[in-house]
């Protein structure tokens, strides 16, 4: 039974989802595939490190990604060995490109190495010693920016559990997808941050309930979602996907938290599998539903969700990867998308760090 009294911080120090090495020599992060069975951190230290880490899911959640991104350029422009400016700059920006092959649906991905890449541009007249010093101070500014952004959300989110909590007289019921909790930031997370912000505002574990879809195919807010909320003493119960109709229509859900990977410039969101779903169900059961979305998610260049790239997953991670005997026949086809679009229709606000987007919504 974790306790419900226990103090935040603790826990956000035991799971510190991705920073610098203590010699920043590496990238150091918790390997989230090991989840929630050992808690184990592992430095990244070339680029295939990191690549093969956001790729496996190692790492994982839009902007922890971007942040891992930003921390490893700056780790690897150490080791750029050209004589000349050019040449620093060519073999940076082989890395860069070479990291952003990864995933390609997060768009925090690509924003960070822009980011860093812009630095690098504005420094490159420097000695090498002080455009390395500047690129680390870039991937700190940009982690700890982060830490500021889902704080920010979870400030507006709170305001929303507690309009719930003093119009019902009840705690809060609150149904959340997939994990973006503090795993996927540096910090708070921002579907979960809300939560976090609640408890640092003196409300109890109790003083809530959060319902986690297990999340399909690598079951994120079974491992990961669940994990983080118990561990931080919150009221946590895990279902499975195909049940969010059977519990909205018990009455027990008072508002949705999501998170999300991109958001297009007409409001279509892209997020884990299932959540286009528990959108549509929202909707006919009248439960708000609201996407914690970081500024740096919205692509205002994708005009809408038709045209945000989809990432398909290995058909093994659904018939065999949970068994200890493969569960379905060999002989068939496995559709396994990670992600799915949400219509902008679907969608009751965005929570920005800079408060709430409410429809139309013109990105």
């Amino acid at each position: 039974m974790n306790d419900m009294n226990k103090e935040p911080e603790d826990f956000f120090e035991k799971i510190i989802s991705v920073k610098l090495s203590d010699d920043g020599s590496a990238v150091n992060i918790i390997d989230q595939t090991l989840l929630p069975i050992e808690i184990k951190r592992i430095d990244l230290r070339t680029k295939e490190e990191l690549w093969d880490a956001i790729k496996r899911l190692k790492v994982r959640g839009a902007p922890a990604i971007g942040v891992a991104a930003a921390l490893g350029m700056a780790v690897f422009s150490q080791g750029i060995t050209a004589a000349d400016k050019e040449g620093f700059c060519r073999e940076y920006k082989a890395i860069s490109d070479y990291i952003a092959t990864s995933r390609p649906t997060a768009v925090n991905l690509f924003w960070a190495l822009n980011r860093m890449e812009q630095r690098l541009s504005e420094i490159k007249e420097q000695s090498k010693e002080d455009i390395v010093r500047g690129l680390y101070r870039e991937a700190e500014d940009i982690r700890n920016e982060d830490i500021g952004i889902s704080r920010n959300i979870g400030e507006t989110g709170f305001l929303l559990l507690k309009e719930i909590r003093e119009r019902t007289g009840h705690s809060p019921r609150i149904l959340t997808h997939c994990n973006a909790g503090t795993l996927a930031t540096a910090k708070y997370g921002t579907a979960t941050a809300p939560m976090y912000m609640a408890l640092e505002h003196g409300w109890k574990g109790s003083g809530m309930k959060v319902y986690c879809d297990e999340t399909r195919p690598l079951l994120q807010g079974a491992r990961l979602t669940a994990f983080e909320l118990s561990e931080a003493g919150i009221d946590t119960t895990l279902q499975c996907d195909n049940m969010v109709s059977a519990l909205m229509a018990s009455g027990k859900i008072d508002i949705v938290f999501v998170g999300c990977d991109r958001v297009a410039a007409n409001g279509d969101t892209a997020n884990k599998i299932g959540t286009s779903g528990v959108a549509i169900l929202a909707k006919h059961y009248n439960i708000p539903f609201y996407v914690c979305a970081p500024s740096s998610t919205i692509d205002k260049g994708t005009k809408s969700g038709e045209d945000i790239p989809i990432e398909m997953r290995s058909p093994g991670e659904v018939s065999e990867m949970w068994y200890s005997k493969r569960m379905a026949p060999e002989n068939i086809s496995v559709f396994n998308p990670a992600f799915d679009v949400t219509d902008h229709e679907l969608i009751t606000g965005f929570i920005t760090e800079s408060g709430i987007v409410s429809p139309p919504f013109k990105f």
